[in-house]
């Protein structure tokens, strides 16, 4: 993967300082880092709660590992003045700076846009909240279980009556990568206008705005979307059935591969059945459909009838767990999986950037820093002597 290496990096060049702790923030961070912005990540004493976070090997947690890795560590208390100048000098060198804090800690520590923009006006300063910067709610915190709560994700997920929450951090992950997004654009134009920009990015807003589907359908009919399990409002067969063993999915969007399933099947009787014609009548019964499909599926395992999809080209999959999902052959070709060193000398594998640029995968550029690896570099390089530090990029 080090070929990519004979060009370029996309972000090469792009020094970035990240006051982030936890996942949305990290996540944006190291998605700049992975396209080869030079990324230090200013933690406090104590250090990113989520270093604490299980599973801990030898010490450190594979959960931060996860999220930091191709950056460095400097650990500054900004409440101390000479710490928040070696802050303030990192952020007046850097192209952009990243920050999930609550609205308003930022400018009460001198680490406000404006007061950064001032000496540094091509900065890009990409705040991320739970709420946004301004409004009523501004001042709220939020985790990620409470964005989905409060953003509706809830309310469609699951098949009980009790709520249930999408089981991956849908709210953090999704703000992160719209921080990551709105950064790389602001960069474009920064560097085209000479003006950097203050960029507002509200956790609520993110997770509704990828709900598009669900808002949608809420405007043109005034319905609230409801919870339909692996089910979708619109299409059908579109979910996940029981075989003779256990569950498989399969995704039958379109006209064309419902008659696929019919024809692999060799189902009798549903190709004239008026229940099912369109799509929006399968939609409309999919019940029945279900249950008419798995007298079908219950006699036969679930390899089976995934060969049966694969052969007749309909979108199928076993409901993998983790374990068989990193398994999958795709993944190993495509090494998303790869062994990284953590601080201590403990190995551990990571899932990698999954992108690639002109068939090259993104490279593992250097290991998740231990914690304020790089603190003296960068004191170093706040007072100017240039002799003793590494102009905080990576080697």
């Amino acid at each position: 993967m080090s070929n990519i290496e004979q060009f370029p990096m996309p972000l090469d060049g792009v020094k970035v300082v990240e006051f982030c702790a936890v996942a949305a923030g990290p996540f944006a961070g190291m998605l700049l880092a992975d396209m080869g912005a030079a990324v230090t990540k200013v933690e406090a004493p104590g250090g990113d709660s989520m270093r604490a976070w299980p599973p801990i090997s030898q010490g450190f947690s594979e959960n931060f590992a996860s999220l930091n890795r191709n950056k460095k560590s400097v650990v500054l208390n900004l409440k101390d003045p000479e710490d928040l100048a070696v802050a303030r000098a990192l952020a007046d060198s850097a192209d952009v700076l990243l920050e999930n804090s609550r609205p308003g800690v930022m400018e009460r520590l001198g680490l406000g846009y404006e007061r950064l923009a001032a000496t540094n006006p091509t900065l890009v300063y990409c705040s991320i909240s739970a709420y946004g910067q301004t409004g009523p709610r501004a001042k709220e915190g939020g985790f990620d279980l409470t964005i989905q709560a409060a953003a509706g994700v809830m309310s469609v997920t699951g098949e009980a009556d009790s709520p249930v929450k999408c089981g991956v951090p849908i709210s953090d992950f999704t703000s992160g990568l719209y921080a990551a997004f709105s950064i790389a654009s602001a960069l474009v134009s920064a560097r085209r206008v000479g003006r950097g920009a203050h960029i507002d990015v509200p956790m609520l807003g993110c997770t509704l705005a990828v709900g598009a589907l669900q808002t949608s359908e809420y405007f043109g009919t005034g319905v609230n979307p409801r919870k339909l399990g692996s089910a979708h409002p619109r299409n059908a067969p579109y979910q996940a059935y029981q075989a003779a063993d256990g569950y498989f999915a399969i995704a039958a969007g379109n006209d064309r591969l419902w008659r696929a399933v019919l024809q692999a099947m060799a189902a009798e009787g549903l190709d004239d059945d008026p229940r099912f014609a369109t799509i929006i009548d399968r939609a409309r019964h999919q019940t029945e459909l279900k249950a008419i499909l798995e007298t079908y599926f219950v006699k036969q395992p679930v390899h089976h009838w995934l060969a049966v999809f694969k052969e007749a080209g309909v979108p199928h999959s076993a409901i993998n767990d983790y374990e068989q999902a990193l398994d999958d052959p795709q993944v190993k070709h495509m090494q998303w999986v790869q062994t990284v060193d953590l601080p201590g000398g403990h190995q551990t594998r990571t899932f990698v950037s999954p992108l690639r640029f002109n068939g090259v995968g993104l490279p593992l550029r250097s290991a998740p820093p231990g914690l304020g690896a790089h603190t003296e570099e960068a004191r170093a390089y706040a007072s100017g002597q240039e002799d003793k530090a590494v102009e905080m990029k990576h080697e």
